[in-house]
């Protein structure tokens, strides 16, 4: 009995070891299978290995990246397309008002400022056209003011004669002519107004009204500040209707300018081409861009870079400005996206489009992927 129950374990114990052997083999042999142990503990624990996530740079100077690390960078790339594009100049300008939407409010003589009825503007403040801005009250020496205080003592003195001689004629209508009483009453009319005038002209104020509708651009004064002719006191401008003058320094390049734009920081200012002048101003030709937008974040006297596009063209491919990078001696490069985790850094030659694209010019071909999102993260890969 004890005999046979040990034949029946061992059976069983042999079956078992049999299974096992080809749970584990089947009809492959693993015997020569190595598996690193770096990769074993990141499998257990779900996680690929540090060589597969990072981006590296290979000897020759390309990039690996990984599909994960593109994604996390944010890589976009577009496909070049050599084809004619217009040929571009570049002017250095400034933000203007419109010469028909501003205005400036000068003295007109020496004066004081005064208050208006709201009191003196500030700056940003809406006016209307005609708004009474300020006083200016005028400031004469001592010897001026009595010189029209005897003026005007002489012109009464002539008004009371020639009132008497008018009654006095009147009296004697029968006997004196209708031509001689209506020389009379012309007389004494015309000092009247005389009198008047010379009466408003001594310590009367002016009146400093906004010429334009508009806001207050600039406001130079405060009250009771005395102030020369000819000073500037307020700006009044539209910032709806604003313009942009620049420098052109050879006046071919004014010649066929068809549209134009200039960089902001997160944009660009659209302008339009109104004309040029054809009297050098510091050795230059004025353009007059007149600006499309409305409402736009920029000020009066702010200088810009203006990019005008001309008839003549140019061969090459558009790029956003974004896909430029900056290499060693300054010079522009491009990053390439060669295969499918692959990149590699070429040096070309660009001109500016507009204000936000660039044509590359030279050593670029039809077809290849050049990146435009992401391509600095790219430079800092080591």
């Amino acid at each position: 009995m004890r005999q046979s129950q040990l034949a029946v374990v061992a059976l069983v114990i042999l079956l078992g070891f049999a299974a096992g052997q080809a749970a584990a083999h089947g009809d492959e042999d693993h015997s020569q299978d190595k598996k690193p142990a770096v990769t074993a503990k990141a499998a257990a624990a779900g996680a690929l290995p540090a060589e597969a996530t990072a981006a590296q740079r290979l000897p020759d100077g390309s990039l690996f990246v990984p599909k994960a690390v593109q994604r996390q960078l944010g890589l976009r790339h577009v496909v070049a397309e050599i084809k004619d594009l217009a040929a571009t100049v570049e002017f250095n300008g400034k933000v203007i008002a419109d010469p028909n939407a501003g205005g400036r409010i000068q003295a007109t003589q020496s004066g004081r400022i005064e208050a208006g009825p709201k009191g003196l503007p500030t700056l940003g403040q809406k006016v209307a056209r005609g708004q009474v801005l300020a006083f200016l009250r005028p400031t004469a020496s001592s010897i001026e003011r009595g010189n029209q205080q005897a003026q005007l003592a002489e012109i009464d003195a002539q008004l009371a004669i020639a009132e008497r001689k008018l009654a006095r004629y009147e009296q004697l209508e029968g006997v004196v002519s209708k031509a001689a009483i209506e020389t009379a009453r012309f007389e004494a009319e015309a000092l009247k107004k005389r009198r008047s005038a010379v009466g408003a002209s001594i310590g009367a104020a002016e009146l400093l009204v906004a010429p334009v509708s508009g806001v207050i651009g600039a406001a130079n004064v405060v009250a009771g500040q005395v102030v020369e002719a000819k000073e500037i006191l307020f700006e009044v401008i539209d910032p709806a209707r604003l313009a942009v003058e620049a420098l052109a320094y050879d006046a071919a390049l004014a010649e066929g300018i068809a549209r134009a734009s200039a960089p902001l920081p997160g944009g660009a200012l659209e302008l339009q081409f109104v004309g040029g002048g054809r009297q050098l101003r510091e050795q230059a030709l004025p353009l007059l861009f007149r600006v499309k937008s409305a409402d736009v974040p920029v000020a009066v006297g702010q200088p810009l870079k203006v990019i005008a596009q001309t008839s003549r063209t140019v061969k090459g491919a558009a790029v956003p400005q974004a896909a430029l990078v900056k290499v060693s001696a300054g010079e522009t490069a491009i990053w390439l996206h060669a295969g499918a985790e692959r990149f590699f850094l070429r040096k070309v030659g660009v001109q500016s489009l507009d204000a936000t694209n660039v044509a590359v010019t030279s050593s670029l071909a039809s077809g290849e992927r050049v990146v435009t999102d992401g391509a600095g993260l790219l430079s800092q890969v080591r």
